[in-house]
């Protein structure tokens, strides 16, 4: 629950109008972050695969986490969000 306390504490620094924008910029950062880390890493192939199957696969397991696909696997590639949390504040505070 990090990410969401540095949202918090930013959202007290910039205002409430502005955490709009910088969530959005925060996201599409977040975005191609994880693409430059998968072209690198040589997994864009799974990368899809797993957004396919949380899309698409909603309809056979519900409301039920995928069993892969979990932060609590072991195996799970894992990304830290706060750079791009970081990004998209100062791209949005500066934009303004």
């Amino acid at each position: 629950m990090g990410d969401v306390k540095l949202c918090a504490a930013i959202g007290a620094w910039i205002g409430p109008g502005q955490l709009v924008t910088a969530l959005v910029v925060t996201g599409i950062a977040g975005g191609v972050m994880a693409l430059g880390w998968a072209i690198a890493g040589g997994f864009l192939g799974d990368l899809f695969k797993g957004t396919g199957d949380l899309i698409f696969g909603f309809k056979e397991r519900g409301l039920r986490p995928h069993p892969e696909l979990v932060l609590d696997n072991p195996l799970a590639r894992k990304m830290p969000y706060a750079p791009a949390i970081a990004i998209g504040t100062l791209v949005s505070f500066f934009s303004q």
